[in-house]
């Protein structure tokens, strides 16, 4: 009888869902392991998203940085790790402690944050150390902290799911955190009472599921919930007991909230609504006492985002609508570990443990860490840390876990400066990005299925992230990479750990010491925590003091918050417009976010082809009115420029989409497509409370990108291409597939013959004087790469030609339509891919609602199982069943 194998319970290391996942070695299978839901973990309860689905296909080695280099050569890790510290020490003698610096990441284990945090802080003696945090989550870390006095979220998923009324504003959490939205959508199926209300400017698959959507203008969020505020007032919908005993700051709220939005009809005016749709959102909200509103980027990534934020808090602390089970502010983090990094200080402007920078909390830590030289006031925050690096005042930088030339406004500005700086050294797990391109030092470092720590999910859920496989090459922990350099820097009693449950300890214990329930953030049950009972740790919600057997679900249920005289605070907002304005140069609003199938920079999900399909090629968004006024259809390539940088997009035409507005997705990094980083063309004004930089309001034009060629090729192997205006690889089925356009003088077909050639026959078409070319190399019978090139856009869909290489041979009927790029009579082309879970193309969900009669996504899951997974394409499987409805019956009515 065949013996188990063993499972690894692990978290998945996407999204701040924080869902647990299964992990069983699968020896005989397509892939390494198999990966399903963990249907114990209280976060998902054994649901996965499409990208969770299909971890266990991103686990090839290819693309990782396998081994220390300096300079580009490899070397071992003794000689790196002497240089970094040789670089840290004579840089601080010379310049003084604040002229380095760390940048982290939400990627990384809560033991990597506390030893970088640590070693900077208590013992380097600057605060220069910020995280890519600081671009998702510092806005409601900074609300957090001036409304309860710290930076504690306040409710558990399970409110969303008691809640009479949800509101989602800023979020398309069915695409951005789809298992916490599926647990919304059953909870709602469950009682059809319960309503969704959607604030967001575009029709998002989330706004498509909503009772009511609101697409207010871009930045108008304080203008609304200010509104909302006085309508309560008037309404009498506020709790005068709990303003009374819990909360400052209600009548200097009220009076901003008065001037800017002193009625229905003025709020809907400012935030160019209809009034009845603002009267009934004001109406709802004043009516239903277990009321949630879940915030996530579109009110944290603004100039004006505390304040937005505030805003929200403001409406909940005056109807006492906290603390309680179904009711409450909830911010939804963008990181799997984003929360887990704040609670250890990982940002600049905090301590640790939910500490600041006062002096009782100074004390504290420096007592605590044993640290005399411990940092006496806040760092540099992410924008200005880089700018610091641009001005020569820091001069050595270590990045763990992030790739900020992808991800930082302005971020061409930045590359520059990091040329020019004299010590770089980039931590990561894969050799080429941006950032590693300009690195002097780089460190290979171990990634999911191989970091062993903690993670603490959007609740406030530490969970633990086990390694289930040995890291390749030289790869290591960051924690531990960190250790040695403090060991090298002359710090070794305080950095004596050799594995991660005794940094946790320490980072439990720090959150208990001194306490007594002044701070919210205290692990210390967990302090005396032994190796066995970390391994075997299950997830567990804090608060969870020394004595508690359970975890915290709600915080100041007893209306007690952690300010200096126990109150909570209101804000008073005066709501600013963005800074980046529209003109007659750069007339359209642009807004960045994320896709359902891709995550951050896509190192991870671009290895995956059922991943690459949905949206294989970046691409901009926009409204009929607009795409007509300024000349671009589907299809096209449109050029995307700002006043900070330019890109390249593939169009997409959509009435989903605001007018005067355009979406571009922020996933393509350079070594995927060569001109497509969003965040260049972001510029660099950020609130001036928490740093954080405005993503979703940059000023820009689209204009037509002319190319006088355009071509694709696939490939089963790597290939070489010419150089290219636009270049964009995807992976397909046991093939890549590369996307090209240019300008001037199309490669020679010599040239493609030579890039392409290899064993095998090759099929070929060419017409010079009409500069198109078809060529098809087979060998052993299957089909090893096709290029199509031609002087317009006009080429065949890639689908079925990609198809073919999933198959260990082509028939002969296949051989000869090779060259069209049309499947042959009888065969029908795989359309586009609608569900990534399970693989279903467009093609077959029309084809089975035609001929079958299928009238609903419940219908179309029970045939195809499609939409029955994470539910993120039920979106797009009701639009296919409206058009179909739409259509006519007609058969030749339809050809016509």
């Amino acid at each position: 009888m065949a013996t188990a194998e063993p499972v690894t319970r692990t978290t998945c290391p996407y999204c701040g869902v924080g869902c647990g996942v299964e992990v069983t070695a699968t020896p005989e299978g397509e892939f390494p392991v198999a990966v399903r839901g963990d249907p114990a973990h209280p976060a998902n309860a054994g649901r996965l998203c499409s990208k969770g689905a299909a971890l266990a296909e991103t686990l090839d080695d290819e693309g990782r940085l396998l081994h220390p280099e300096i300079g580009g050569q490899s070397v071992d890790w003794e000689t790196a790790l002497d240089h970094v510290a040789d670089g840290f020490r004579e840089t601080i003698a010379v310049h003084g402690p604040d002229a380095v610096a760390l940048y982290v990441s939400g990627q990384i284990l809560t033991e990597d944050y506390y030893v970088a945090n640590k070693l900077m802080k208590g013992f380097v003696g600057s605060a220069n150390i910020d995280t890519n945090s600081r671009l998702c989550m510092s806005t409601a870390v900074a609300a957090h902290t001036r409304a309860f006095g710290v930076d504690g979220v306040p409710g558990s998923y399970t409110d969303l799911e008691q809640a009479d009324l949800v509101v989602v504003t800023g979020s398309n959490m069915a695409w951005a955190h789809p298992v916490l939205f599926q647990r919304l959508q059953a909870a709602r199926q469950a009682r059809p009472e319960m309503k969704l209300v959607v604030i967001d400017p575009r029709r998002t698959a989330t706004a498509q599921a909503a009772d009511l959507h609101l697409p207010l203008a871009p930045g108008t969020d304080a203008w609304l919930f200010n509104g909302l505020l006085d309508h309560l007032r008037r309404e009498d919908a506020l709790d005068p007991v709990f303003l009374e005993r819990h909360v400052d700051g209600f009548a200097d709220a009220l009076a901003a909230a008065r001037a800017s939005s002193p009625s229905i009809a003025a709020t809907a005016e400012a935030c160019e609504l209809e009034p009845e749709a603002v009267a009934t959102f004001f109406q709802w909200f004043a009516r239903t006492e277990r009321t949630v509103t879940a915030f996530c980027q579109g009110i944290n990534q603004s100039d004006s985002g505390v304040d937005k934020a505030g805003t929200i808090l403001n409406v909940h602390l005056a109807t006492g609508r906290i603390g309680r089970p179904g009711m409450g502010p909830f911010s939804l983090t963008g990181q799997p570990n984003a929360m887990g990094g704040r609670e250890v200080g990982g940002l600049a402007s905090q301590l640790a443990a939910h500490m600041g920078f006062d002096d009782a909390a100074l004390d504290r830590v420096g007592r605590f860490w044993g640290a005399p030289s411990l940092a006496r006031q806040p760092g540099l925050k992410a924008l200005d840390l880089f700018r610091a690096v641009e001005s020569g005042q820091v001069k050595a930088v270590w990045i763990i876990g992030t790739n900020p030339l992808f991800s930082l406004p302005e971020a061409a500005r930045f590359e520059r400066a990091l040329r020019d700086c004299p010590l770089v050294v980039v931590s990561d797990c894969v050799r080429e990005t941006e950032t590693t391109r300009v690195a002097d030092v780089l460190l290979p470092a171990t990634t999911w299925g191989e970091k062993d720590g903690t993670v603490t999910n959007s609740e406030r859920r530490i969970s633990r992230q086990r390694p289930f496989r040995a890291p390749p090459g030289e790869a290591r922990h960051d924690w531990w990479a960190l250790v040695r350099v403090a060991q090298r820097l002359g710090f070794a009693d305080a950095f004596p750990y050799t594995r991660p449950a005794e940094i946790f300890r320490e980072h439990a214990a720090l959150s208990a010491f001194e306490n007594d329930g002044t701070r919210d953030f205290d692990i210390g049950a967990l302090a005396t925590i032994d190796a066995a009972a970390f391994e075997a740790l299950e997830p567990v919600q804090w608060p969870l003091p020394a004595g508690a057997e359970a975890g915290t679900a709600q915080l100041y249920a007893d209306g007690r918050f952690f300010t200096a005289n126990g109150r909570a605070r209101l804000a008073a907002v005066s709501p600013q417009s963005p800074t980046d304005p529209v003109d007659a140069e750069y007339p359209l609003r642009l807004n960045t976010g994320r896709i359902r199938d891709q995550w951050h920079s896509m190192t991870r999900t671009a290895s995956t082809p059922r991943l690459s399909a949905h949206q294989p090629e970046p691409f901009v968004e926009i409204h009929p009115v607009d795409a007509g006024l300024f000349r671009v259809q589907a299809g096209d390539l449109a050029e995307v420029t700002s006043r900070h940088g330019r890109l390249l997009a593939r169009v997409q035409v959509s009435r989903e989409q605001r007018p005067g507005s355009v979406f571009v997705p922020m996933h393509w990094s350079r070594p995927i497509a060569r001109l497509a980083r969003v965040d260049a063309l972001v510029p660099a004004h950020v609130d001036p409370v928490s740093g954080q930089p405005a993503f979703k309001h940059t000023a820009i034009s689209v204009r037509p990108a002319a190319m006088d060629w355009h071509g694709f090729v696939l490939s089963r192997e790597p290939v070489s291409l010419p150089e290219a205006d636009y270049t964009v690889t995807a992976r397909g089925p046991r093939h890549l597939r590369v996307e090209l356009a240019g300008r001037g003088t199309p490669p020679e077909i010599a040239d493609w013959r030579t890039r392409l050639d290899g064993a095998g026959e090759w099929l070929e078409f060419a017409d010079p004087a009409g500069g198109r070319y078809r060529a098809a190399r087979i060998h052993e019978g299957r089909l090893v790469c096709v290029l199509f090139a031609g002087p317009d856009r006009g080429l065949p869909e890639r689908e079925w030609l990609g198809g073919l290489f999933a198959a260990e041979s082509i028939t002969d009927d296949e051989r000869m339509a090779l060259l069209t790029g049309r499947p042959p009579n009888g065969q029908v082309a795989r359309g586009r891919l609608v569900c990534a879970c399970f693989g279903v193309d467009e093609t077959r969900i029309r084809t089975a609602i035609r001929e079958q009669g299928l009238a609903t996504c419940e219908a179309v899951g029970a045939c195809l199982e499609a939409g029955t997974n994470c539910g993120s394409c039920r979106p797009e499987i009701q639009t296919l069943l409206n058009e179909e409805s739409e259509a006519p019956t007609d058969p030749v009515a339809r050809e016509g």
